[in-house]
């Protein structure tokens, strides 16, 4: 008996540990009726049938949710979902609805079910506020998860600033941002306008559950997958890792300096609560503060700038810039993801075929240059006075620009068909223009006023 007793006690302690770290799951859906949900907003139908929540569209109303009565912070959510063929919706996490905020409407982050060919289901929209913050263009395996007309099972982890997506057990979305730590979880049909030939189909999900403790613990591990942050002038553990560097360090002008000079301007420029930004003046190209640059010089490289554009701006990104190219008045030479207000600038109808319009290589290639299907050829532009991030990616000859996650521009250099290019632009008298193994990267004073944060580069 005491043989018995000693091996029980043995193989209690030997269990403990992995019984020690399990959560508790809690359904917050009965499967009979909408205890602890309210709806909100719009007036589409949400009803219970067999066990399942069912959404159905309606014509002339706003998106419509159904929403917890409670709010959650931290937690790990499972649910699946159903939806007919030619409909958008989602599941708002840590989401608000406030009377200061657009009179009530609901804001906050949205895990994406998208029937659509861009195939981004299980991205982080950032529903009425910021707009897509995880597109699934920055992981393209997560975008074969998705089952068209059939149950898909949704993961969402999300703890402290991370918020992470599996569907149907593939990782998807890796994300970091800390603007809403808490907020409702509510199950979105998405309004249809006028169009009658959408209105009666469903959305249906099932199996709802939340877990609230021993999260970490129960975190599924996530190899692989690009994390985007959204930490103001701050890296992750992860981009550390993975080899960023802050190219800006949001207080200060070290690492930068004039391109006509080797002190940062003393004019035309100012730093306030973490955002740099070039003043406006009269418009002119480099006439007040001037361009500044990068003291190192930069060959194969991942840039990402967060830039925010007034009414009316003008403004730039340069690579590759070589300061003695020009030397007489204007901007320093370079190759440029061009920054602009598109609908009100005149620049934006100059150039040939939109190629100084908004993410384009200027005066050379136009944004959406390689997009053959109408439908991806709107920006994804969150707009004047919103945050967008700029991203340029050199690799050798090939560089490639991003607006906000999704490819703009690909092209490749030092070629017999870049040269041609070069030469009906404006840069055919500048010798050996974008051919440069390296240079400096230069922000643009065009004499409006732009602001900037968040600048890290990736060296390769």
């Amino acid at each position: 008996m005491r043989t018995r007793t000693f091996f029980f006690l043995l193989l209690c302690l030997i269990s403990a540990p992995a019984f020690a770290g399990n959560g508790h799951w809690q359904s917050l859906f009965n499967g009979n009726d909408l205890s602890g949900w309210k709806q909100i907003n719009g007036t589409a139908p949400f009803e219970i049938v067999n066990g399942e929540i069912i959404g159905t569209t309606i014509t002339g109303s706003p998106n419509s949710f159904l929403a917890t009565q409670k709010n959650y912070g931290d937690f790990i959510l499972e649910y699946e979902m159903k939806m007919d063929e030619g409909l958008n919706s989602g599941v708002q996490i840590r989401s608000l609805s406030t009377p200061d905020y657009q009179n009530g409407r609901v804001h906050g982050y949205q895990v994406e079910c998208d029937d659509s060919d861009r195939a981004w289901s299980a991205g982080i929209y950032d529903e009425a506020r910021r707009g897509w913050l995880y597109p699934m263009e920055y992981n393209p395996k997560g975008k074969t998860a998705f089952k068209k007309g059939e149950w898909n099972k949704y993961r969402v982890e999300a703890i402290g600033n991370t918020i992470r997506t599996w569907l149907n057990g593939v990782p998807c979305a890796n994300l970091v941002d800390d603007m809403t730590p808490e907020g409702f979880i509510a199950l979105q049909v998405h309004s249809i306008g006028d169009d009658k030939t959408r209105a009666g189909k469903q959305i249906r999900w099932r199996n709802i559950r939340i877990m609230t403790d021993n999260l970490e613990a129960e975190r599924e591990p996530m190899p692989d997958v690009r994390q985007v942050s959204y930490l103001n002038n701050q890296l992750t553990e992860w981009e550390k890792a993975h080899g960023w560097q802050l190219l800006w360090d949001g207080k200060t002008t070290d690492g930068w300096r004039s391109a006509r000079g080797e002190d940062f301007p003393d004019k035309g420029w100012s730093i306030a609560d973490g955002v740099l930004t070039v003043n406006a003046s009269d418009g002119k190209e480099s006439a007040n503060g001037g361009d500044i640059i990068t003291s190192q010089r930069y060959r194969n490289f991942v840039l990402e700038v967060d830039f925010k554009l007034t009414e009316g701006a003008n403004s730039g990104i340069k690579y590759f810039v070589q300061t003695g190219l020009n030397k007489g008045l204007g901007s320093s030479i370079g190759c440029e993801y061009q920054l602009l207000d598109d609908q009100r600038h005149p620049d934006a109808k100059l150039g040939v075929d939109g190629n100084r319009t908004l993410a384009s290589l200027y005066d050379l290639i136009p944004a959406n240059a390689q997009c053959f299907d109408p439908a991806q050829m709107v920006k994804r532009f969150n707009g004047i006075g919103a945050w967008n991030r700029a991203r340029i990616e050199v690799h050798g000859d090939t560089v490639k620009h991003f607006l906000n996650g999704v490819k703009e521009v690909e092209y490749v250099r030092n070629n017999q068909m870049w040269n041609a290019l070069v030469a009906y632009s404006k840069y055919k008298k500048y010798k050996n223009f974008g051919n440069f193994q390296d240079g400096h990267i230069l922000l643009q004073d065009h004499g409006n006023e732009v602001h900037f944060r968040n600048i890290k580069i990736k060296p390769l």
